[in-house]
Parts: C-alpha cells; sequence; structure tokens
C-alpha cells in the first residue's frame, strides 16, 4: 500500500462513515464496504488495494486497540461479577451454536473434517465488531454487557484450541488441552496481575512525561498481545488482558483519552483490510449456504442470550441485546478459513469454498448484526411490552 492509497482509502472510509453515520448506522458496514470497492476482488470496481503485510499489520493493531479499549472498560470487579456467567452463557453458546454450525457443515459438506471447519467458523463470533458496535451505540456500560463479556471471553479462550485442530487437520487430545491449559493460566495471570500491581503500574505511569507515558502504554499492550501470540494464543485475548489490568491502574481515563481518536482510526483500518478478501462473484455458489449459516445464527445467538441472560438474573429485553451482540462474525471465522486453505486434509475445492464461504458470511453476519444490536432495545419493546400499572 502506497501513501496515495492510504490517502484514498482514508477519504473513502470517512464519506462512507459520515453517510453511515447521518442515517444513524454504526460505520462497521460502511468500512466494510470500503474494502470491497477498493479491494482486488469481484465486482471490479477499482481494485486500488491488494492484502499485503502491511494490510495485515494495520489491521492487527485495529484488533489490538479495540480489544484493549474493552478491558479498560471492565475493572477486575467487573470481570468477577461476570465471572459467574462465564461457564453458564459459554457453555450454552458452545453447545448450541457449534451444534447448529455443525448441522449447516453436514448440509454443505456432508459428514467431513470440511463441516467441523465450518462450525467452527458459525461458532465464534467477533470480539472485534461486537465492541465496535458497543462503544457506537454507548452500551458498554449497560448490565447484560457484562454476558456479553463472559461469552466472547469464552470463545476466545475456546478458538485457541480450535485453531490449532483446523491447521492440522485435528491436533490431539493432549495439544488441544495444552492450549486451552495455557489460555486459562494467562488470563488467571493477567487478573491476579490487575489484583495486585495495577495500582503499582500506574503509579509508575503517572511519573513519566506525557511522549513516555504513550510509549509506555503501547509498548505494554503490545507486549501483551505478542505474550499470547507466543503462547499460541490470540492476540486478542492479550490486548483484553491488558486492558483490565490498566483498568486498576488509576490512569484509565487518561489513556482512555490520548488513545481514543487512535483506537478510532485503526478500527476503521482493521475492517476496511478485513474487507479486502470478501469476493462477491461465489454468492451465486455459496449464497444458499450463507442463508442457512444466517439463520442458524440468528436462531442460536439470541437464543443462548436469551436462555444465559434469564439464568443469569437478566431480562428477556436484556438477554435480547446481549444475543444480538454476538450475531456479527468477524476476524477469528477469516482466519479459521485462512488456516483450512493450507490444510492438506481438506480438498482443493472445500478449501476455496470455505475461504469464499467465511468472506461472504462475514460480511452478511456484521451487517445483519450490526443493524440488529441497533434495534435490539425496539425489538426487546416489541416482543416484551412493558407491564402497565394498575
Amino acid at each position: 500500500m502506497t501513501l496515495a492509497e492510504l490517502a484514498v482509502t482514508i477519504g473513502v472510509l470517512g464519506v462512507l462513515g459520515l453517510t453511515a453515520s447521518r442515517f444513524g448506522l454504526s460505520a462497521i458496514p460502511a468500512y466494510l464496504f470500503a474494502g470491497i470497492i477498493l479491494g482486488p476482488n469481484e465486482p471490479d470496481i477499482v481494485q486500488l488495494v491488494k492484502p499485503s503485510e502491511v494490510t495485515h499489520f494495520v489491521s492487527e493493531i485495529g484488533l489490538i486497540f479495540l480489544l484493549f479499549f474493552l478491558g479498560l472498560e471492565f475493572s477486575l470487579e467487573r470481570l468477577v461479577r461476570s465471572g459467574r456467567h462465564v461457564g453458564l452463557g459459554g457453555a450454552a453458546d458452545l453447545i448450541v451454536n457449534v451444534g447448529l454450525g455443525l448441522l449447516v457443515g453436514l448440509i454443505a459438506f456432508g459428514p467431513s473434517f470440511a463441516a467441523l471447519v465450518l462450525a467452527a467458523c458459525i461458532y465464534v463470533s467477533s470480539s472485534a465488531i461486537a465492541v465496535k458496535a458497543l462503544i457506537d451505540f454507548r452500551r458498554l456500560a449497560d448490565d447484560e454487557t457484562d454476558l456479553v463479556l463472559a461469552i466472547l471471553l469464552f470463545e476466545d479462550i475456546a478458538i485457541a484450541a480450535v485453531l490449532g485442530f483446523v491447521a492440522t487437520g485435528g491436533g490431539g487430545v493432549a495439544e488441544t488441552a495444552g492450549v486451552t491449559t495455557k489460555a486459562f493460566v494467562f488470563v488467571a495471570a493477567s487478573l491476579a496481575a490487575s489484583r495486585f500491581l495495577g495500582a503499582w503500574i500506574g503509579r509508575q505511569l503517572g511519573r513519566l512525561e506525557l511522549e513516555f507515558f504513550l510509549l509506555a502504554v503501547f509498548g505494554f499492550v503490545i507486549a501483551m498481545s505478542a505474550i499470547a501470540m507466543e503462547l499460541e494464543l490470540s492476540e486478542a485475548i492479550g490486548a483484553l488482558m491488558a486492558g483490565v489490568i490498566l483498568s486498576e491502574s488509576g490512569v484509565r481515563e487518561e489513556i482512555e483519552q490520548r488513545f481514543f481518536a487512535m483506537r478510532d482510526i485503526f478500527a476503521a483500518l482493521f475492517f476496511f483490510a478485513f474487507a479486502l478478501t470478501i469476493d462477491l462473484s461465489r454468492w451465486s455458489d455459496l449464497g444458499w449456504i450463507v442463508a442457512i449459516a444466517i439463520v442458524a445464527t440468528l436462531i442460536g445467538k439470541l437464543g443462548v442470550g436469551v436462555v444465559a441472560g434469564r439464568l443469569g438474573g437478566f431480562s428477556v429485553r436484556q438477554g435480547i441485546n446481549a444475543g444480538a451482540a454476538l450475531v456479527a462474525h468477524g476476524e477469528f471465522t477469516i482466519i479459521l478459513a485462512q488456516l483450512a486453505a493450507g490444510n492438506a486434509a481438506l480438498s482443493l475445492e472445500q478449501r476455496d469454498d470455505i475461504v469464499a464461504f467465511a468472506g461472504l458470511y462475514v460480511l452478511a453476519s456484521a451487517t445483519v448484526g450490526v443493524v440488529l444490536m441497533k434495534e435490539s432495545k425496539r425489538l426487546g419493546r416489541m416482543l416484551r411490552p412493558a407491564v402497565a400499572l394498575e
């Protein structure tokens, strides 16, 4: 990507994002649309930007900042409070949505390893899109966001094990258990650091001049993400835990103020780079699978949100809000498809179909999910109208 291409990209993102905001929508679908317009795949409109190491790096930074800001919003106390939702909500999400995803996979590919890969793609929600939408619609402080965070955290840990399975054609039990254990240990160590070291870290940061304060925070976030990746986990977990640690530092508000603009810029570029892989020309071949997958996702995610929400003490309306936040799929679905594309256990035709499905499914689910999230409170009032007092 050249500087000229970057300038045009930023301009297109700004215009489309502003247009979306004028209609009261999240900018996420607009950023995805920009990637489709300027990307190398069909439809052949401009083909200005191609996926490269630069776009991959930019999108990775965007994902890191989105998850870091989510972690900043959740103190250890709030995470502990939401911990009661992790087992219940996360397990329900895993059972229901992997089951529905496997059903779609069997319809598309029959009994095969490809069906398992498709099930994993349909199971895992997009942490990045969910967080961006929660920010756009000012819902980070809502009580049901605890349930959303718990399920997303459970999915991130589960997907750490699934990534190795998809990449190798089915890792052994010991390998899968090892990755899962590392994920739990990493999260537990991060929570302990938040509890016992958060205040000390805040005091050290508070003594720094602004320039070195920014460098220290940025370096800490990147380091946590790098450590997570070295442990064969997602960088998303590392960024999330970095935010949780610094949420107890006493300088959270200053961090948010200083990095707010950077988060939004890199988030826009993340969704743009993400959309460069979407090929709309495959819709004629795979549109029916995508449509079935979207229906399964709506049933599974909304159903889990309501059921897990009720069992966790939330109302049906709050459960609908939580489920709507989980409909959009994104970065992990694409990552799973890319890993599958290099797996010799799949035929070339299956690899091509899974990659194409992932792009189309992400575009459809992200658009439907963001719109549904915007309207979820209205939908909740329609399904569960308030009871008038006599």
